[in-house]
């Protein structure tokens, strides 16, 4: 796969090509003096999901105490509803 280093400038005049250069696998470091400030690279079709129940059984199995009050549906509620864009997954989180 190719890397691509390009300034912060020179990404915003050209930003259309390198989303089509993300699509076809390359990965782009988008760079402000020698920082990369931003990385693209596009992801893999599978992202490996997490269910509830899954969630449960591994705090059990690091003997996380797991509690599920009164208020655990409401605020499971709440974090549906406040997550507008379904079927993104947080690449940090692996």
């Amino acid at each position: 796969m190719a890397v691509i280093h390009i300034s912060e400038a020179d990404a915003v005049r050209d930003f259309a090509s390198l989303v089509s250069r993300v699509r076809a696998g390359e990965e782009v470091h988008i760079t402000t003096d020698s920082d990369v400030i931003a990385l693209s690279r596009l992801l893999p079709d599978e992202a490996p999901r997490k269910t509830l129940s899954e969630a449960i059984r591994r705090a059990k199995e690091r003997n996380l105490d797991v509690l599920l009050d009164d208020q655990f549906g409401r605020d499971l509620e709440q974090v549906i509803c406040n997550h507008e864009h379904e079927g993104i997954r947080d690449p940090w989180a692996e």
